[in-house]
């Protein structure tokens, strides 16, 4: 039972967070921020907006991620 609950629990977490645990609190920035925008004026935008901020700061660092470094998934196997 422990072992099927870490299991589930690592799906998760590698769902969620994946490469890069930055990009993950970034998108729960972003929502918590929308949340609290639009209880004052529409935020529709908000999301659309960190996506374009989020997104190309996430391929620069992608970038210059030294070759072989790979992703946290290859990390972990290798």
């Amino acid at each position: 039972m422990i072992g099927r609950l870490r299991a589930i629990g690592a799906f998760w977490y590698d769902f969620v967070v994946g490469d890069d645990w930055r990009i993950a609190v970034a998108v729960v920035a972003a929502l918590g921020a929308t949340y609290g925008v639009s209880r004052l004026v529409p935020a529709w935008w908000l999301l659309p907006a960190a996506v374009g901020l989020v997104l190309p700061w996430s391929l620069v660092r992608a970038r210059r991620r030294p070759r072989g470094s790979g992703s946290a998934a290859v990390r972990r196997r290798g």
